[in-house]
């Protein structure tokens, strides 16, 4: 009956309020330093309080990736580029009073790690991840066990 619990659980009760977010103008210098500091996977970005993108560790390592046309990439020049030449803007995400198992089933068809929190108005409240969720379904199948 435990996992009857998780059913009710809504993605506001879980997510991470008002999460740090990016502006698109951040160096890749910048989010590297961010990522190894803060141990985040991902960070929205903002612009004139509306999301943009989200930027993830593997859209950082993409930039690195070696093409037909550059074959070994400059370092330092990659590194002064900024988080809108490789943050995705198609971004999938979802609403603080929606069911966590819809977070939970999206998660698994598009093998992120995390999704940002909008409300009804388009404005990031929040950032929802698997570690989240996996409190989430500890906490409900834990509840009523003495």
């Amino acid at each position: 009956m435990t996992m009857y619990n998780f059913l009710d659980c809504k993605v506001g009760q879980y997510m991470v309020a008002n999460p740090r977010s990016l502006n698109p103008d951040v160096t890749l210098r910048e989010l590297e330093h961010l990522f190894e500091d803060l141990d985040f996977n991902a960070f929205p970005v903002v612009e004139h309080d509306k999301l943009v993108g989200f930027v993830t560790k593997f859209d950082f390592l993409k930039a690195f990736a070696f093409t037909t046309q550059q074959l070994v990439p400059h370092y330092d020049e990659l590194m002064e580029k900024t988080v809108r030449t490789v943050m995705s803007t198609k971004v999938v995400h979802v609403l603080p009073d929606e069911r966590l198992v819809h977070a939970l089933q999206l998660m698994i068809e598009t093998r992120a790690r995390s999704f940002p929190v909008l409300d009804a108005a388009g404005k990031l409240v929040g950032i929802i991840s698997r570690q989240d969720i996996m409190r989430a379904l500890n906490e409900a199948t834990t509840r009523g066990k003495a």
